[in-house]
């Protein structure tokens, strides 16, 4: 870093306190709790636990959503963050947008889940390539994906439960 000390004499022939040339603004990164509500006691292990859990914050919702669950090493639920709301049909997802969250709230594992307003939980090629994305960005991460779930009214879809099928 330049600074420049021997800025003026008017005071005496001193030189000025030091100005900087240039500065590099510093960020610290925190992880700020919404609320006091009371995580879920017990473990999300299967694809119709984690739907029973989440179904609720889907409810009546006319666009889609995206959001994603941090576990701990146990796959107990540390915390839900919502990613993204969209339009009826498409929610945009980015994956460093994903990652975020869960790397501030330490998850050791995750699950993410979107709704489908049409009532249809089958998944769209878009929903097939961002899994596969995530999946990619998770390993690099050590964070380990376990399903990606669709909600629609009465039912889901859960990649995992179908094999991945290349996501």
């Amino acid at each position: 870093m330049s600074v420049d000390s021997t800025l003026g004499s008017s005071n005496g022939g001193r030189p000025l306190s030091p100005v900087r040339k240039y500065g590099v603004p510093r960020y610290r990164v925190t992880l700020v709790r919404e609320g006091r509500a009371i995580p879920a006691a017990e473990l999300v292990h299967t694809s119709e636990g984690a739907a029973a859990i989440l179904r609720p914050l889907f409810a009546h919702l006319d666009r889609e959503q995206f959001l994603i669950c941090g576990l701990d090493a146990k796959h107990r639920l540390i915390g839900i963050n919502v990613v993204s709301t969209g339009s009826l049909n498409l929610t945009i997802v980015h994956p460093r947008e994903v990652f975020k969250p869960l790397i501030l709230m330490n998850a050791g594992a995750w699950i993410c889940a979107h709704n489908h307003p049409s009532g249809d939980s089958s998944p769209s090629p878009e929903d097939r390539v961002l899994t596969k994305r995530l999946r990619e960005a998770a390993e690099l991460f050590g964070i380990p994906l376990l399903d990606h779930l669709i909600l629609a009214e009465e039912r889901y879809y859960s990649f995992a439960d179908q094999g991945w099928l290349g996501a």
